[in-house]
């Protein structure tokens, strides 16, 4: 998949194309609908297909007190869309430019000149341009003028309840991983980085493989994880999420201690699958009494993957 950054990285070879828009966080069940149709589209007109979509989240942008939680980082968006086999990802910096920009100017700069979209398929609560005025209608009329056709997809229910990003989040918060799963279509899963932490784990007798979020993160606690290291094979793992309240933390950090591995993880990239929640996160009165509570929380991991739910060690 191409992943262009902004309108001034296209190409004529980008052009002509069938597109969907939107955030796309967590890439779930009701996004992989749409893009579906999108691919049968492209399948029939013989063209690429598309995907546009803002970086940062505009409420981030906007309003970043009242921002949701995000389910997945732009990085793990990327590898889930080309998963499913999208070609082109136009990743449109959200500015004040682009907040601004009025609806026929989003149509004439992005869908036409820039793209020159065949077909676009919106959700059914589709919104663009300041202040949202634009909607299905609005692109349906300006389709109408420059030659592109538009659909709009209903919405994917889950019995009675609609599939969404926030359903998700909701599930995520109450940390219930087999719900949050099964409105994804998949586990539920962080990747990043590996990066330095102030050693408070490997002090502790544990240590841990730090990913640093550059937002904020939908789930917090303790869990028992799989952690894939550069794609390999996926290892028993504890994660913690949170902002680690015993050493007076302020930023959330995705903290792994794999259970039967010693190597340098540095700067390595780690896939992490959250399988079995643990605990809640918790404040306690010094390292000794957290030091104890990581090992009854590493003993009870344990457990759990020796029920057979999770990955076996890898055979040295």
């Amino acid at each position: 998949m191409r992943l262009i950054r902004g309108l001034h990285n296209l190409t004529p070879a980008d052009r002509g194309t069938v597109a969907t828009i939107g955030n796309f966080d967590g890439v779930h069940r009701g996004h992989q609908a749409m893009l579906d149709l999108l691919r049968q589209e492209a399948h029939v007109r013989d063209t690429a297909m598309s995907v546009i979509s803002f970086e940062p989240d505009p409420r981030e942008y906007l309003a970043p007190e009242q921002a949701p939680a995000r389910i997945t980082s732009l990085r793990d968006k990327v590898l889930r869309l080309a998963d499913l086999g999208v070609d082109r990802f136009l990743c449109l910096p959200f500015n004040d430019a682009l907040a601004g920009m009025e609806p026929e100017q989003f149509i004439r700069r992005i869908l036409v000149d820039g793209l020159a979209v065949q077909y676009l398929v919106v959700g059914d609560d589709f919104r663009f341009g300041h202040r949202r005025k634009g909607d299905y209608d609005t692109l349906v009329r300006a389709g109408g003028r420059y030659g592109f056709t538009v659909t709009q997809t209903e919405t994917i229910h889950d019995g009675r309840q609609r599939i969404s990003s926030t359903r998700i989040r909701e599930a995520l918060a109450r940390s219930d991983l087999g719900e949050a799963g099964r409105l994804l279509g998949y586990p539920y899963a962080i990747s990043g980085r590996v990066v330095h932490g102030d050693r408070i784990g490997r002090d502790l007798g544990f240590p841990t493989a730090n990913i640093r979020f550059h937002w904020k993160p939908a789930l917090e606690g303790i869990f028992a994880v799989d952690a894939s290291i550069e794609g390999g094979i996926p290892r028993p793992a504890i994660a913690s999420v949170g902002t680690r309240p015993t050493v007076n933390g302020r930023q959330p950090l995705l903290e792994v201690y794999l259970l039967e591995f010693s190597g340098d993880l540095y700067h390595r990239h780690l896939q992490v699958t959250f399988r079995h929640w643990i605990r809640g996160q918790t404040r306690f009165g010094d390292l000794d009494a957290l030091r104890a509570q990581i090992d009854r929380d590493v003993a009870e991991a344990r457990k759990w993957f020796a029920s057979g739910r999770g990955p076996r060690p890898p055979q040295a």
